[in-house]
């Protein structure tokens, strides 16, 4: 599927140039698959479905205001599952869900160790953030988008483990 390569990729950025013997070991490390985000037009009905109809535990709706968005995170044994909704006519999603009226994959999220060293490394590798520094993201841990043009078409979110 389409996130092995990516995180094969990413995993080559962490670890770019460092496995020589004379080499330091990696500044940062890639870690696991946090979420995959989902933006959807009708929060309620999305988080029915993930609660009444698969069982699944559902967090409350928490809004986002300084991300424009409102979060439901669906826990799953081995990932989450975080359905995104506007917050407001300038929301990022709500830009998404013109393009998409039903709504669809808006990203992957994946643990680094060392937020700041992966930003610079993945900024030495030429792919485009989405931001000049980190911010807090909805896990209270910082968070840097890159841009899906350098991700083979994927908004990949980084966030600090």
């Amino acid at each position: 599927m389409a996130l092995r390569p990516l995180t094969h990729h990413l995993q080559r950025l962490a670890t770019a140039g460092v496995r020589q013997a004379s080499s330091p070991p990696a500044a940062w490390r890639l870690g696991r698959l946090n979420h995959v985000a989902i933006a959807v037009p009708d929060l309620q009905k999305a988080t029915s479905f993930y609660q009444t109809v698969l069982g699944a535990t559902v967090s409350e709706a928490v809004p986002l205001p300084e991300h424009g968005v409102i979060t439901v995170f669906v826990e799953l044994d081995n990932t989450k599952i975080e359905l995104l909704h506007p917050l407001g006519e300038n929301s990022p999603i709500a830009g998404f869900l013109k393009g998409k009226p039903d709504g669809g994959m808006h990203h992957i999220c994946m643990e680094v160790d060392d937020i700041d060293a992966a930003v610079e490394s993945v900024r030495a590798s030429n792919i485009r953030t989405l931001g000049t520094k980190p911010k807090i993201g909805a896990h209270g841990k910082p968070v840097m988008f890159l841009h899906p043009k350098d991700c083979d078409g994927v908004l990949v979110e980084l966030e600090q483990a």
